[in-house]
């Protein structure tokens, strides 16, 4: 009876050890730094267009729930639908939208993905924090001089086309 517990966990653990070995750990450190960063930059440069375009902590309140959604709700779908389905619809485009991809790129790499969506959604990232870094500034720029004006998302697309 005992051999046939100790084969049984054996069994497991070798099965366990084969998925691991599976994993290209190289490709998925490499990944997370390359996201990483980038996903950082581009909320940061996010958080630094609010931030020139407020006067106060309250106005500042009112713009950073929607910036954040978009990655709580990454969060959230990735325990069960990303993991469920890495190669579903709803992973994939998730993969691509700039805002979203700093997550679920990451949760779908260890289940393999084409290097091509990887290659696709690192550069839609990267595009998409240089532009919103072009917008940052431009914003910085007409909200350094506009001082005691209150922002709204109407003003703040005014101040973008200046």
């Amino acid at each position: 009876m005992a051999a046939m517990n100790q084969s049984a966990d054996t069994g497991l653990g070798f099965g366990t050890l084969q998925h691991l070995e599976s994993v290209n750990v190289t490709e998925i450190v490499i990944c997370f730094f390359l996201f990483f960063l980038s996903g950082y930059l581009l909320y940061s440069a996010i958080f630094a267009a609010v931030g020139s375009a407020v006067d106060s902590e309250t106005e500042a309140n009112q713009f950073t729930m929607p910036i954040t959604m978009p990655l709580l709700l990454t969060y959230v779908l990735s325990f069960g639908v990303i993991i469920n389905d890495p190669n579903g619809p709803i992973a994939t485009w998730l993969s691509f939208i700039p805002f979203t991809s700093p997550i679920a790129m990451l949760v779908r790499i260890p289940f393999g993905v084409p290097f091509w969506q990887i290659a696709v959604s690192l550069t839609i990232l990267i595009i998409t924090f240089l532009l919103v870094t072009w917008l940052a500034a431009k914003i910085y720029r007409v909200g350094i001089l506009i001082y005691g004006k209150k922002a709204n998302f109407k003003e703040i697309m005014k101040w973008i086309k200046y």
